[in-house]
């Protein structure tokens, strides 16, 4: 397996970057989606930890809008993979949080000051968004520099109505993506990832040879489980374009723009 940054990168890219092998960022470049744990429960000292350094990440002007709630109860993590049906692996899972964006504080705050709130529109579910996003990352970057392995839990917006009771969230507090956090019962494979030549840009945004390098990219991305064989039959070369054209060929999340709505947010 490797283990030096050059030999991460190889292992990701096709056209990785000459580097040097800086032992910071080995562990980043080597993470992958756990989702097969030991029994061994996280300490709640290390949660309570690993929020407070994911919670001190960046975040939009300083407006702070995200959430992480714990679900500490065994039974509320069996209730949560119900509704994330299809992924039985969740509700083995020793701890999940639900990273939430949370646009009602800035609201309450305009509220107590008798200020009128006069950002009512699209960007205020941007910004939370992306502040919700933020701290995940930063959550399972700081999970697995001290051992445990993670794996974001996007289909919790399957269900974000029901989440959202379960979890009490009033309004203008929304189910981002949950998140399996555990002690791995074995290294995570590393998934490679679409070559930096289409993915990085120099001064703008091209195209340029897209295609081809789709292409080359599925020829290492084989998927052993096809999407939907009723449909489009079995495919001698099914990669990772034929999976994400696939999976997205089919509604999904269609009520989440009417969920979101209903949660107060103006989307103009």
């Amino acid at each position: 397996m490797a283990t030096s940054l050059p030999d991460l990168l190889s292992a990701r890219y096709s056209d990785a970057p000459e580097t040097p092998d800086i032992a910071a960022l080995q562990g980043m470049a080597a993470r992958g989606s756990c989702r097969d744990f030991t029994d061994h429960p996280v300490p709640d000292a290390l949660l309570q930890t690993l929020c407070a350094v994911a919670l001190a990440s960046p975040t939009k002007s300083d407006l702070q809008q995200r959430d992480i709630i714990l679900l500490k109860s065994a039974e509320c993590r069996a209730s949560l993979a119900q509704l994330v049906s299809g992924q039985a692996w969740v509700a083995s899972a020793p701890m999940i949080a639900i990273f939430c964006g949370n646009n009602r504080r800035q609201r309450l705050l305009h509220q107590w000051h008798d200020v009128p709130f006069a950002n009512d529109h699209l960007d205020a579910l941007v910004n939370a968004a992306a502040d919700a996003a933020i701290a995940l990352g930063a959550f399972v970057t700081a999970a697995e520099a001290v051992g445990l392995g993670c794996c974001p839990i996007s289909a919790v917006r399957n269900e974000a109505q029901a989440v959202s009771e379960m979890l009490h969230l009033p309004d203008h507090v929304f189910p981002f993506a949950g998140l399996a956090i555990g002690f791995p019962s074995a290294p995570p494979p590393i998934s490679k990832r679409l070559p930096l030549a289409v993915t990085v840009h120099t001064d703008r945004y091209t195209e340029d040879g897209l295609r081809k390098a789709v292409a080359d990219y599925d020829t290492t991305r084989p998927y052993a489980a096809q999407r939907f064989p009723d449909l489009f039959g079995m495919s001698d070369t099914y990669g990772w374009s034929d999976d994400k054209v696939r999976q997205y060929s089919q509604p999904e999340r269609a009520d989440f723009g009417a969920f979101i709505r209903a949660k107060g947010f103006t989307l103009d």
